[in-house]
């Protein structure tokens, strides 16, 4: 029974849940703890490190696209406080995401011969472009093809965007978060080199729906290596909350830390 699920994203981001809706998912799924980890950026509406709303207990957190020397990675920061330097760093990031989040549409238009019902603004991902494509059947893309054919990493209207590297990623979330951790470690090219990554952080994303087989061994083996503590989510970039994450027990463990 999944307790705590500490990655989730809402429309501050690319997920498609408002904030408001999400104490009624997680009700829903049987989940008491939900992390709030919106793509590179703190979530407005979560005042604190930790919130009570309507009777669910939501983490202030944060997931970070960073260039590591063993690749780019995805990093997990939990019970944020706001620092200067994570609020510069956001700021910059948000920026470019704009910018870029503006030239990709603009090349999805040219090569459509459509208008997309979309502005760029901040939180503004490639889901919300690939979501806008397929509102147009006429194009001939649904969501899946849009990335896979259009705007993913090989595509003709991919643009990339400015990442920071993995030292000033993890200074900036040391300085605010109660923890840092590794998110998803086996959706990486070779897991292995970026688990070794976990050296210089608190926690590790253990539980996480791949939809296959991963060897649960090596993360355990790093974990106990490095002193870990052993987190969890959905990834949810819906309302279905609780498709991985923490039990009671070892959410425990980390409220300790948070609080």
């Amino acid at each position: 029974m999944v307790y705590a699920d500490l990655h989730v994203h809402t429309t501050a981001s690319d997920g498609a849940m408002a904030l408001v809706s999400v104490p009624a998912a997680a009700r829903v799924a049987g989940v008491e703890v939900v992390a709030i980890t919106d793509h590179d950026r703190v979530h407005p509406g979560l005042e604190a490190p930790l919130t009570e709303r309507e009777g669910v207990t939501l983490v202030r957190g944060i997931e970070l696209r960073v260039d590591s020397p063993k690749g780019a990675v995805d990093l997990l920061g939990y019970g944020v406080r706001e620092t200067p330097a994570l609020e510069g760093l956001v700021e910059r990031i948000q920026t470019s995401r704009i910018e870029r989040g503006g030239e990709i549409i603009r090349r999805v238009e040219d090569r459509l011969g459509i208008e997309l019902d979309l502005e760029p603004a901040r939180g503004l991902g490639r889901p919300h472009i690939a979501r806008a494509i397929a509102e147009h059947p006429e194009s001939g893309y649904d969501y899946e093809r849009a990335f896979a054919e259009l705007i993913g990493a090989n595509g003709p209207c991919y643009v990339p965007r400015e990442i920071p590297d993995f030292e000033r990623g993890v200074a900036a979330l040391r300085e605010s978060c109660a923890l840092v951790g590794l998110a998803h470690p086996f959706r990486y090219p070779d897991p292995e080199r970026a688990l070794s990554l976990t050296a210089r952080l608190d926690c590790v994303e253990r539980w996480y729906p791949y939809g296959r087989p991963v060897d649960t061994d090596l993360v355990d083996r790093v974990i106990e290596e490095n002193g870990l503590l052993p987190m969890g989510g959905s990834d949810a970039h819906d309302d279905r909350l609780g498709r991985a994450g923490l039990d009671e027990s070892t959410y425990r463990a980390v409220e300790k830390r948070l609080s």
